[in-house]
């Protein structure tokens, strides 16, 4: 499948999921051709999710519960180690919700990541939806597959690090593509090509379950909880040796 997003929704129809029920994975890969800093390592572990909906729940409201969900697990799981560690906890009660627009129009001035670093470091806890989606300013705020989520029902999990005194981006999810959103997003991004291959056929034939899905990055969600600087503290990887010596200058340790 070279995808562990479309691995997912097979297995749900192999395996006869009903709806409201799913499946979780613990990924662990190798990026070869990652480029290395505080939060990218060539070692990437997270847990995958994905879950049977039926076409009625493909809307906002079920994707926000799918968020609020999650978020409920990060809070207390944020309250549980803060209290063990004696850290400050820092997560608002509830998670922020807005579009990929509507930050650029808060932000008309900044470029993308600037834009999520302004909005973490006022709200802290926030669900960027609508990735990939084409803004008023003619750009897209990053770039989506066009047969994994649909660009009007996605988005991305943000927290405020405020150790690195940034956004640190811990899940990308979404509802997935349907027959109707799959074929106008290959139609968009001149991917009509692939609407021959296997996986795609059966996504446009209407063979595949509707799904809710994503992933949730394991060390990313380690250093978020544990308030360090650098990923190389949670997880043991290979570093460049001025990476290396950087770190060590200052006073942080890598694995």
């Amino acid at each position: 499948m070279q995808s562990l997003a479309k691995w997912k929704r097979l297995a749900l129809k192999k395996y006869g999921f009903p709806v409201d029920s799913g499946i979780y994975t613990d990924m662990n890969a190798i990026r070869k051709n990652e480029e290395l800093d505080n939060i990218h390592s060539l070692y990437v572990d997270q847990w995958d999710w994905e879950f049977v909906i039926d076409k009625e729940s493909r809307n906002i409201d079920k994707l926000k519960e799918t968020v609020s969900r999650l978020y409920k697990v990060f809070k207390n799981t944020e309250e549980y180690v803060c209290g063990i560690y004696d850290i400050k906890p820092i997560l608002p009660e509830e998670i922020y919700y807005l579009t990929s627009q509507e930050l650029l129009d808060m932000y008309p001035d900044l470029d993308p990541k600037e834009r999520e670093n302004a909005i973490v470091k006022d709200k802290k806890a926030v669900f960027l939806m609508q990735i990939g989606v084409t803004l008023t300013s003619g750009q897209k705020h990053d770039g989506r597959s066009p047969d994994y989520d649909d660009w009007e029902l996605n988005g991305d999990i943000l927290f405020y690090n405020p150790v690195l005194d940034e956004v640190l981006e811990l899940s990308s999810m979404g509802v997935r593509v349907d027959e109707e959103t799959l074929d106008n997003q290959l139609n968009i991004t001149g991917c009509q090509d692939r609407k021959e291959l296997d996986y795609h056929k059966m996504l446009l034939n209407g063979e595949l379950p509707y799904t809710v899905g994503g992933g949730i990055g394991q060390s990313r969600i380690c250093m978020f909880f544990l308030r360090k600087a650098h990923i190389g503290e949670v997880q043991v990887g290979i570093w460049p040796q001025e990476m290396i010596d950087e770190c060590n200058e200052s006073g942080v340790r890598l694995l």
